[in-house]
């Protein structure tokens, strides 16, 4: 079991800089996948970013390559998404997901779930 609590969003400009971070309880975190999705009002929630149980590998969406970054300190039981050059189409709430075994970008491949954090991009 994996319980999972974002922070870090807010109001910024676009090209702008935020960091989230997804704050994990239970003793499975260190084991665990862990992924970025955003939901955008009105539309689908996407994959953005995941990272292996190690930190080791990584994978993106091809529209935020080299503009964010996921990292994740075990040590902490936290995730962390970097996200710079932000667009006003990336308004969206992010949230944080684990599951086990590899890197997934389907939703429904994630067995648990934060609440969000809202990000808004002002242009």
């Amino acid at each position: 079991q994996v319980q999972l609590v974002e922070s870090g969003g807010g109001l910024v400009q676009a090209g702008g800089s935020l960091r989230l971070s997804c704050a994990a309880s239970g003793r499975t975190f260190r084991s665990s996948v862990m992924g970025w999705f955003r939901q955008a009002s009105g539309k689908e929630r996407e994959f953005v970013a995941g990272i292996t149980w190690s930190g080791g590998g990584t994978r993106y969406a091809d529209s935020v390559k080299a503009r964010l970054t996921i990292s994740r300190d075990n040590a902490k039981n936290t995730v962390y998404l970097q996200m710079n050059s932000l667009k006003p189409e990336e308004t969206a709430v992010y949230y944080c997901a684990a599951r086990t075994s590899i890197i997934r970008v389907v939703r429904g491949a994630y067995d648990y779930w934060g609440q969000g954090t809202q990000v808004t991009v002002e242009s």
